[in-house]
């Protein structure tokens, strides 16, 4: 019998990789337990990339910058990423990042809380990567949705939060029961939202790819 494990394994041999500059960041940030995106989600996230051609990214969660410069690197030349992130300390780490890859122009950091963030923001952008504070991805659609045109790809990532979202809400730590709670509202939601249509895959910790229909 093929365990899952084994499936992963073969598939991630054939992985092409990241720039030498990007592995560099991927590593300080395991070293140091900031959260970047597992390398599924990074051949995910460039292959919609190369479909979607997208000309303006929003990415929700920025950290130490990882993901938007991934995104950066592997879309189209022209593409701008606007990226939303409120600890101060990683806003640092992030521009530094931003510059030594000398991407300071075609990636906007926006500071702060990202549900004040995102009002502020006009759009349109056509490609939506949410990889923050699961808890608030439910407050966070009413702008999601504002920003995005028609045809727009919202991808959003860690909503099988390590498998937990599986289990009863009693089987969940009791800090963790409104974060669980939250996350299943999201995915009915966005599963049965009339303007989007969505589909939830097994990539990495879970990811949710939604494309705006009307």
């Amino acid at each position: 019998m093929i365990t899952q494990e084994r499936i992963h394994t073969f598939i991630q041999s054939f992985d092409t990789g990241n720039t030498e500059f990007l592995n560099q960041i991927e590593q300080f940030a395991l070293k140091t337990n900031v959260p970047v995106i597992r390398p599924q989600t990074q051949s995910f996230l460039k292959l919609l990339l190369a479909v979607k051609q997208p000309k303006e990214i929003l990415e929700v969660g920025t950290a130490i910058g990882f993901s938007a410069l991934l995104m950066s690197e592997y879309g189209p030349s022209d593409c701008r990423v606007t990226t939303i992130e409120k600890y101060e300390k990683r806003i640092l780490i992030a521009k530094e990042n931003f510059k030594k890859a000398g991407r300071e122009d075609k990636i906007r950091l926006v500071e702060g809380d990202a549900l004040e963030a995102l009002k502020d923001l006009e759009g349109p952008y056509d490609f939506i990567f949410m990889d923050a504070a699961k808890g608030q991805y439910i407050h966070f659609l009413p702008d999601i949705l504002r920003l995005m045109p028609i045809g727009g790809l919202l991808v959003s990532d860690n909503i099988l939060q390590d498998g937990d979202i599986l289990e009863s809400r009693y089987a969940v730590t009791r800090r963790d029961r409104t974060i669980h709670g939250r996350m299943r509202e999201y995915l009915y939601t966005i599963k049965h939202h009339d303007q989007l249509r969505t589909d939830i895959l097994p990539i990495g910790d879970g990811i949710t790819v939604s494309v705006r229909m009307k």
